[in-house]
């Protein structure tokens, strides 16, 4: 018999007692199902057994690690499903790319036309296999055994990412044979997978899923034109250069090709800068590029390196920061646990910031302010501005695409950008990098850099961040003008070398440490490059430093 302790009571349970077998027996305690379970603070399928005294705390798909495992197993049935109601031979290529409207968008080819009807039968086929209550087997083989797996089964993804993999023994899960790779844990059984649907859109399909919020019921989906034709062009662009997967990007630096891939990069973005630059040349009429975006999305070098775009184009601009028109720090309104809340429109003095940019739009001079972080006081230093006929704003702010910022100002006197970091690399076709994880490994290394602060600090402030853009940047996302993918497909192998120690930082006893391990074993996949020759109005650079703005 072992001691087991759960939620601070202590039981008995005999040595090899399964943890599914427990969490069945504490399943009508919790509202919803039981996915994983944390034992002495790691991360552990239902499959395993106990096989020692441990402290047990089950983890639902209400929190990030029990829905990342829902999502990953509904992925498996999916694809089995497709494979067995297409037929293997007719399928070129099936790959989860990118989420888009709550969902995820998934490119499909082969000989086959994809319809709505096709897609309710293999709906139908998944909802069998989750009342079957399949097991979902999971297995451990050597990694050279893997490649050449992988490589006997077309899936050349998987060959070449594992091909630089020093671990040494690959996990594969599997549905009554249907086998395959994926980046973490998964459910005990197709059982646990009730809700789904799938969608055409596109040149593809969505498969929607519940969201941690509400674990229980699939969202409506909301397509995003705008933001799917960016993720769909960066996608595409991947492609071309045949660097689409992290495989491919590790074949390239392996071959010494890591500079020519900065290079091109770069210069991609400084193409697509510049005809946003052209395009706002084009309006006489746009007086304010309002510019918005998440966090760690790049907004303030994407804002000096439009200035200088649209200087090389004539015009004048004048960049403000909208944080400059904070209200003063006593008057900050605080959110529920009484710490001040930044985040929110009514942070910022709204009055002031319209009063001030009409009477710029009418030709009057205006004392601008600047907002003093230390003291927490808005300040004017004769900062005077007179927009001329050649004069532009740039404005920056995470509000800046909602007109209750600028309700004064005309429609059409305003150019919106949206900006964010759109990953455009996937581990492999069926493995998928949340556009966050790229930001979070962004934020982690400059919060570092420039204020200080731990990779545990910054990992557990991020789901506050999170739910700020969900509120007050992503709704009014398809409202912008233009949007800027800021994801450069060379980042994180960069980023990684920077990352890695500050995650190492974290004490293995603390809550932020599970996420911290699966960033680790995400940043593993990749070689890594030096930034000796990333240029220094890069993108990048606002993170790792070097760059040569005052970012």
């Amino acid at each position: 018999m072992e001691y087991v302790t759960i939620g601070g009571t202590c039981r008995e349970y005999p040595t090899g007692t399964s943890y599914l077998q427990i969490a069945q027996e504490y399943q009508p305690q919790y509202e919803n199902d039981i996915m994983l379970v944390s034992v002495n603070g790691k991360l552990r399928e239902l499959h395993k057994t106990v096989d020692g005294a441990c402290t047990l705390e089950f983890i639902t798909t209400a929190e990030k690690p029990g829905m990342q495992a829902y999502q990953r197993s509904a992925k498996l049935i999916m694809l089995k499903a497709f494979y067995e109601i297409v037929g293997k031979d007719q399928i070129k290529k099936i790959a989860v790319e990118f989420s888009v409207g709550k969902g995820l968008f998934v490119d499909v080819r082969g000989d086959f036309t994809l319809t709505q009807e096709l897609l309710d039968r293999i709906k139908g086929k998944m909802r069998e296999y989750v009342e079957q209550e399949i097991p979902i087997v999971k297995r451990s083989v050597n990694t050279d055994e893997a490649v050449g797996l992988f490589e006997r089964h077309g899936m050349h993804d998987k060959a070449s990412l594992f091909k630089y993999r020093m671990a040494s023994r690959v996990n594969l899960y599997s549905i009554g044979g249907f086998e395959d790779y994926f980046y973490g844990y998964m459910a005990q059984n197709t059982g646990y997978i009730k809700y789904f649907d799938l969608l055409l859109y596109e040149h593809g399909f969505v498969l929607m899923l519940p969201t941690m919020a509400n674990p229980r019921q699939v969202p409506p989906f909301e397509p995003s034109r705008k933001l799917f034709g960016v993720l769909k062009e960066s996608s595409r662009w991947g492609e071309r250069l045949g660097v689409g997967d992290v495989g491919a990007l590790n074949n390239e630096i392996a071959r010494g090709n890591a500079n020519d891939l900065i290079l091109i990069q770069e210069a991609l973005q400084e193409k697509k800068i510049g005809q946003i630059a052209e395009m706002i040349a084009e309006q006489s009429g746009k007086k304010f590029v309002m510019i918005a975006g998440p966090s760690s999305s790049g907004k303030t070098t994407f804002s000096h390196r439009l200035c200088i775009q649209l200087r090389a184009l004539g015009l004048k601009p004048h960049a403000i920061g909208v944080d400059d028109y904070f209200v003063n720090r006593v008057d900050s309104p605080r959110d529920a646990n009484g710490n001040y809340n930044y985040e929110i429109l009514e942070c910022l003095d709204i009055k002031q910031f319209n009063e001030d940019m009409t009477a710029l739009l009418a030709g009057k001079t205006v004392e601008l302010p600047h907002y003093n972080f230390i003291t927490g006081v808005r300040e004017y230093k004769g900062n005077m501005l007179t927009l001329g006929s050649e004069d532009i704003l740039v404005i920056e702010g995470i509000h800046c695409l909602n007109d209750r910022l600028s309700y004064t100002l005309p429609r059409e006197s305003k150019f919106k950008i949206y900006i964010s970091a759109l990953t455009q690399l996937n581990i492999d076709e069926h493995n998928r990098i949340p556009t966050t994880d790229g930001r979070l490994i962004r934020r982690m290394v400059r919060d570092a850099r420039t204020r200080g602060a731990s990779a545990r600090d910054t990992i557990r402030r991020w789901p506050s961040v999170r739910r700020g853009e969900e509120e007050n940047i992503f709704p009014y996302q398809e409202d912008a003008d233009m949007m800027f993918n800021s994801a450069l497909v060379y980042e994180l192998a960069v980023l990684k070398q920077y990352a890695q120690p500050l995650l190492f930082q974290i004490p293995k006893d603390c809550e932020e440490y599970l996420e911290a391990k699966r960033l680790l074993k995400f940043l593993d996949y990749f070689l890594g490059i030096s930034s000796e020759d990333i240029p220094h109005n890069s993108i990048v650079r606002e993170f790792i430093g070097g760059s040569c703005f005052k970012v």
